[in-house]
């Protein structure tokens, strides 16, 4: 599977969060200070909806437990017992956002 095309960067700049369905996968696309992220929509912590979490400094801030993950490379707060957040390659092609997740991501 190649670059799935998912939304407009209009709408990602006015709702700063967007959830998408790519390859099977629940995932969210974020406008993070100008930088276009894609992640697993679930927490990997509690399976918590991260759509309904907080982009706030660089960080996406999960619903249920108050950790963060860093939307740069998915790291979670110290202390934290869970794996980092997975994040998906985007790229901008015009006025369309497109992100590459394949079904056999989401399994490892």
């Amino acid at each position: 599977m190649g670059w799935t095309p998912v939304c407009k960067l209009d709408r990602l700049r006015a709702e700063t969060v967007v959830r998408v369905h790519v390859a099977g996968l629940d995932l969210l696309v974020i406008w993070n200070d100008g930088d276009v992220v894609a992640c697993d929509r679930a927490c990997p912590h509690e399976q918590a909806d991260l759509a309904l979490g907080e982009v706030r400094a660089g960080r996406l801030f999960c619903p249920r437990h108050a950790a963060s993950f860093d939307l740069r490379n998915g790291a979670i707060n110290p202390g934290w017992p869970s794996p980092p957040l997975r994040l998906y390659p985007t790229w901008i092609t015009g006025e369309h956002i497109c992100v590459e997740a394949r079904e056999q991501q989401a399994r490892r």
